[in-house]
């Protein structure tokens, strides 16, 4: 099991705009193969305001790399990857994979 961890760096702004973009396609990510475990957004209780991440999980490479070329055909996430750049929310993305240990 592997799990692809995205930091993202947000215009604080437009959380609002991340917010929806992160509810829109949890539907896509669970259809094309990804097991989501979620999105969370910054708190103003600690810690910095303008990151967020999300956490999908797959069985290994190959199911990750099965699920990428499915989500690029999923006509719903493509229309919200759209709306979410033409938002500006987001102004970096850092991908990275994490291996669970226990």
């Amino acid at each position: 099991m592997i799990t692809l961890c995205i930091r993202y760096e947000l215009n604080q702004n437009k959380l609002r705009d991340f917010e929806a973009y992160a509810r829109s396609i949890a539907e896509p990510i669970r259809s094309c193969g990804g097991d989501l475990i979620g999105y969370f957004l910054p708190t103003k209780f600690a810690g910095r305001t303008d990151q967020a991440l999300a956490l999908i999980s797959f069985s290994d490479l190959v199911g990750y790399q099965k699920y990428r070329e499915a989500l690029q055909k999923d006509a719903k996430f493509v229309a919200s990857v759209k709306c979410m750049e033409d938002s500006g929310c987001v102004l970096c993305e850092d991908r990275s994979f994490l291996q669970k240990v226990s």
